[in-house]
């Protein structure tokens, strides 16, 4: 694993931390030809202040034949700009902790996990509709358009949900479906 970054404070902070660590600059494609950045299978570019730096290096990646690209961008925009040139997964750790704070803080849900635009994984206390029949009789997927996957009796541990799972007041549930779908599940009460 290499580490590089141009700030010899950070690199000699990670230096006990990572097997290879360097001060140098990444936008320079023969620097980092010389560093062998196209040897590792993946790449991470955390530049989360340089917008410019932040492609050029993914730039550079890319044309070096790194397969896999981990880039965090700042804002939406800039990681429109990231995926259009190839980057493989864009993170957007701001925006996305902003969301998923928005969601907890909103509603009923204990923690919010989404997928994709319109797929969610969410974890709540179970609502009423669902407590004291099998998951298969309260027709969850048919009526409210979502799944139960785990359930979580007080003081006991995750397991997974099946049809025959009898949901009882104060468990904890792992519900996924489309966002807007688990998000009035959630709120259900």
């Amino acid at each position: 694993m290499l580490g590089i970054d141009e700030d010899p404070r950070l690199v000699q902070r990670f230096s006990d931390t990572l097997p290879h660590a360097v001060v140098a600059d990444c936008t320079d494609t023969e620097t980092l030809r010389q560093l062998g950045v196209h040897e590792p299978s993946s790449a991470v570019v955390g530049i989360g202040t340089d917008v410019e730096a932040s492609i050029l290096v993914t730039s550079n990646l890319l044309e070096a034949g790194v397969p896999n690209i981990w880039a965090k961008a700042i804002s939406r925009q800039h990681g429109r700009v990231l995926e259009r040139l190839g980057a493989h997964h864009v993170v957007l750790p701001e925006y996305e902790m902003g969301e998923r704070v928005a969601h907890l803080v909103t509603g009923r849900m204990l923690d919010f996990i989404q997928f994709d635009d319109d797929y969610a994984l969410v974890k709540t206390v179970a609502p009423d509709c669902v407590v004291g029949v099998p998951l298969a009789e309260s027709q969850v997927r048919t009526r409210y358009g979502v799944t139960v996957v785990g359930i979580k009796r007080p003081g006991g541990n995750f397991t997974h949900a099946t049809a025959r799972t009898v949901v009882g007041r104060g468990d904890v549930i792992i519900v996924t479906g489309g966002t807007r779908a688990v998000e009035a599940f959630a709120n259900m009460g």
